[in-house]
């Protein structure tokens, strides 16, 4: 009888042993499904979120791995800035950032959207991943290389009505990453954007749907453990997550 094959997390222990990841948006869902892989890898992962009772119960629910809190709010300049300062002191190096924190923003026709909504959804789904970008690269450049990986959307390839002002965000969040990928290539830093459909989550909308057929925030974590466990000489600068089945 063929012995029993190995699951994959197993294989991947260790292979971030000696790394450092930080993960915004780490207080639930997907963020909080990415810092546990990374972490049971041997990353030590920096936990991020706005509120810090959230990143908390990420870290009580973490069985095994190295991380630490720290809050963050990814809409302000500041904040970003006092959190790439503190990554630096401690640890003196970053290797994986996962822009992961977003809002879903109202859902509604967009002509009935008001400006503060649009607003509130670009300043955390793409000003956060832009700040992010811009206080942790220098750092990132100064380690030789690293991994940015920003947590998009299907929403940001297809059309989503009534949720015009999230898929714009979305849309412009893949740009970003296109163009920051090709300028932080010959710095050896990949930059990918994974794009799921509807993720099981509470950020997302889910009347009618089938939970369990829905994508889970471990199969976005998985796709993230794939990335980061690339071979030097490849690069995957985007994925598409889909459900087996549709809810």
């Amino acid at each position: 009888m063929p012995k029993r094959a190995r699951s994959r997390t197993l294989d991947q222990k260790g292979l971030l042993d000696g790394k450092l990841a930080v993960v915004t948006g780490a207080g639930s869902g997907i963020g909080a499904a990415v810092a546990q892989r990374m972490a049971s890898m041997g990353a030590t992962v920096v936990l991020c979120g706005r509120r810090r009772e959230a990143i908390e119960h990420t870290a009580s629910s973490m069985a095994k791995g190295i991380y630490r809190i720290m809050p963050c709010d990814v809409r302000e300049v500041q904040s970003v800035a006092t959190l790439a300062q503190q990554v630096e002191q401690n640890f003196g190096r970053i290797d994986i950032l996962v822009n992961n924190a977003g809002v879903r923003g109202p859902s509604g026709p967009l002509h009935e959207v008001t400006p503060q909504d649009w607003d509130a959804v670009f300043a955390t789904n793409l000003r956060g991943a832009y700040l992010c970008i811009r206080s942790f690269v220098p750092l990132m450049v100064r380690c030789g290389g690293g991994h940015i990986i920003n947590i998009s959307s299907l929403a940001g390839k297809n059309p989503l009505p009534n949720g015009a002002a999230y898929a714009a965000s979305k849309w412009a969040l893949n740009g970003l990453s296109y163009s920051v990928a090709e300028e932080l290539r010959a710095h050896n830093i990949r930059v990918s954007v994974i794009c799921p459909g509807s993720v099981n989550t509470a950020f997302s909308p889910h009347a009618g749907q089938d939970h369990s057929r829905m994508l889970q925030p471990d199969d976005v974590a998985h796709a993230v453990e794939m990335l980061v466990t690339q071979s030097p000489q490849s690069f995957v600068s985007e994925i598409l997550v889909r459900p087996t089945q549709k809810p």
